[in-house]
């Protein structure tokens, strides 16, 4: 029996240390636990949790900086489709690569959605993009495909 494989007991509650009972008890006497001196250490001390020692509490510092942003949030560009219609001909693929050529899109943008603003006739092919539900109906009214 090693003490490793011992099972753990459920709703284990173990006793409440009694302090300032003496010396001989385990928090005994003198300081009781509380250190020496100071305001946390005196009788009757009740402080708020926020309380900072006189410093600006944190909620009164916050509304400086309003909001909250992800560090790992995802931003898709965004681009239409009638954007697509206005750059693209018949039997062109639309991928992150002609898009980048184009100038539609930033270079170090990853994530391109394409959106279903505006109206589409021209058969492309939709390759490696998010595409909106509307987007792809119009795309594929129009006898192209999205991949």
């Amino acid at each position: 029996m090693k003490l490793q494989n011992l099972p753990k007991r459920k709703n284990r509650v173990m006793p409440k240390k009694r302090v300032g009972r003496g010396y001989g008890s385990t928090k005994g006497g003198h300081t009781v636990g509380r250190g020496v001196k100071g305001q946390k250490s005196r009788s009757g001390h009740k402080s708020m949790v926020m309380f900072e020692g006189g410093n600006t509490p944190f909620f009164r510092r916050m509304p400086k900086y309003r909001g909250f942003n992800k560090p790992y949030r995802i931003e898709n560009q965004v681009i239409n489709v009638h954007t697509i219609e206005e750059y693209f001909s018949d039997g062109d693929t639309v991928s992150l690569d002609t898009l980048r050529e184009k100038g539609l899109i930033k270079k170090s943008k990853e994530n391109v959605k394409v959106l279903g603003l505006g109206s589409i006739k021209k058969k492309v092919v939709v390759e490696g993009l998010l595409v909106s539900e509307s987007a792809k109906k119009k795309i594929l009214d129009a006898k192209g495909q999205v991949k």
